[in-house]
């Protein structure tokens, strides 16, 4: 069954799941043998940037509030999760999830949850840093464990040109104070655009390494504003780590180190900058889609089980409808076992995603 979801945006299709041959056990399992333990929660589809990766340059149409989770769907649908699914790790995205109001409320609250084995979940925050200064004590406070923080540039202008905002003092505030407070590691983001930051791949590096933060590139998705990603202009792993052995000396840390992590990791050996590590995410050109342990919750009460999916499954309908947490659960389980066995971006039929980024969650 398929309808359409209006959503301010373009509309995505909304799929019952067919869970013939599912396997009779609580976990999200899909048909390649794959579990899900990685939550990624959307509290927001707002964001105070505009990056050029993510966002067109006069944003997109904001759900209303009453199409949106509020504080306690949310917190229910991380209990299910953790108490009859498995998930072992959340990570709460935006959009810019520090523009949700009950964020420090929601961390309080899933904080004092355990999953299904007795064992407390890591929580943790990709964000873009602005206002985060005034807000990681109190975030540490309620049980955040760490942040991930999207820095493009340490040059102003640039910063500014890609994020269409001049706000990277607030940014690198934002990743200072968070490493006081101990919401450690903190990791750095950034996304290489060609004609826009492309040289800086090495100063970013030397930035982190100064201050103890793990540097993660992002390979350039086709997630952003319709028509324009072109592969043949995105910036490879290849071409990152040519810029940066140019100025750093790399070590392949391997699969033992990388898990179930979408990035693969490198060891910086010290020279004029401390010894540190760096990642590449390599969605595109080298993708791991044969170990994602991940599901991701919209923040519209929606499944999606991979970043570059076509459908989805609404769980806040049923919810609102009365649904039991069992009921969900077991819709959550489908949503997961129908999961392909990977984004198929090479594939010559590939469509972008309706959603842009920023409604999706990362």
């Amino acid at each position: 069954m398929t309808g359409s979801i209006s959503l301010g945006i373009p509309s995505v299709r909304s799929q019952e799941p067919d869970v013939s041959g599912r396997p009779n056990t609580p976990l999200l399992t899909d048909r390649f043998g794959r579990i899900g333990r990685d939550l990624r929660v959307s509290l927001t589809d707002k964001c105070n940037l505009r990056c050029q990766y993510c966002m067109p340059e006069e944003g997109i149409d904001p759900l209303p509030n009453d199409r949106l989770l509020n504080d306690d769907e949310i917190v229910r649908l991380i209990s299910i999760a953790l108490d009859k699914l498995g998930i072992e790790e959340i990570r709460f995205t935006g959009g810019e999830p520090l523009l949700r109001k009950g964020l420090e409320s929601i961390v309080g609250q899933v904080s004092h949850m355990t999953n299904h084995l007795g064992v407390k979940p890591e929580m943790s925050l990709t964000t873009n840093a602005l206002g985060l200064a005034k807000r990681a004590g109190k975030l540490k406070e309620a049980g955040l464990d760490r942040v991930n923080i999207s820095i493009d540039s340490i040059d102003r202008e640039v910063y500014a040109k890609l994020t269409r905002r001049d706000r990277l003092k607030d940014a690198v505030e934002g990743a200072k104070v968070a490493q006081e407070v101990g919401l450690t590691p903190v990791k750095v983001n950034a996304v290489l655009m060609p004609g826009v930051n492309d040289d800086q791949a090495s100063p970013l590096l030397a930035f982190c390494l100064d201050n103890g933060y793990e540097l993660r590139f992002i390979e350039y998705m086709p997630l952003g504003p319709r028509g324009s990603w072109k592969r043949g202009d995105m910036i490879t792993a290849e071409d990152i780590l040519d810029m940066l052995e140019k100025d750093f000396t790399l070590t392949p840390l391997g699969d033992t180190v990388r898990g179930t992590s979408p990035a693969e990791l490198w060891g910086v050996a010290e020279g004029e900058h401390p010894a540190g590590r760096v990642g590449i995410i390599a969605s595109v050109t080298r993708p791991f889609c044969g170990t994602c342990d991940r599901t991701r919750l919209t923040a519209d009460g929606k499944i999606r089980n991979c970043l570059f999916g076509q459908s989805e499954i609404d769980l806040m309908g049923m919810m609102r409808d009365g649904a039991s947490d069992d009921e969900i659960a077991d819709r959550w389980r489908g949503a997961m076992w129908i999961k392909k066995a990977g984004h198929g971006i090479d594939d010559e039929g590939f469509l972008q995603p309706d959603r842009p980024m920023s409604a999706i969650g990362g």
